[in-house]
């Protein structure tokens, strides 16, 4: 694996979000570093969760032409595009580990895109899946380090 860095949709919403507290100081460090480090990676799967909790599900909904703007700017970190062979390998994902399909495909991405770290809040952090190390940036000090600037 690499030190490239799968980022899931609530910690993408965490570091646009202001009124998420803590978890919007310690999404936007993370964030931060990855553009610096440009060792984030993204899939399609992401983005428009993302975009759909930015423009709706959140108190103050950010307009859409601003989410727009914001998604276009992710555009420039990698990008996996689910097709046909990640839903099957997102399926034997599920199977293997018992999780929920779209969490598979989430990891699925992940490993496409040769990320070593998957930071997200909803799977157990500390867990291996398919090569993947998943960390909870939030509750895991392991996951500390991807929110400071390495040197």
């Amino acid at each position: 694996m690499s030190d490239r860095t799968f980022v899931d949709t609530k910690i993408l919403v965490y570091a646009q979000y202001l009124d998420a507290g803590e978890k919007h100081i310690v999404a936007k460090g993370i964030v931060t570093e990855l553009w610096n480090s440009r060792a984030g990676v993204l899939s399609t799967q992401v983005l428009q969760e993302f975009y759909v909790t930015l423009t709706r599900k959140i108190p103050s909904p950010v307009k859409v032409p601003n989410a727009r703007r914001i998604i276009s700017n992710y555009l420039n970190w990698d990008v996996a595009v689910n097709d046909g062979r990640t839903i099957l390998q997102a399926s034997e994902i599920e199977e293997a580990y018992n999780l929920s399909f779209w969490d598979s495909m989430i990891i699925a991405a992940a490993y496409s895109k040769n990320a070593a770290i998957l930071l997200t809040e909803d799977l157990n952090g500390g867990q291996k899946i398919e090569g993947v190390t998943v960390l909870n940036p939030f509750l895991d000090p392991a996951a500390a380090e991807y929110a400071a600037p390495r040197i």
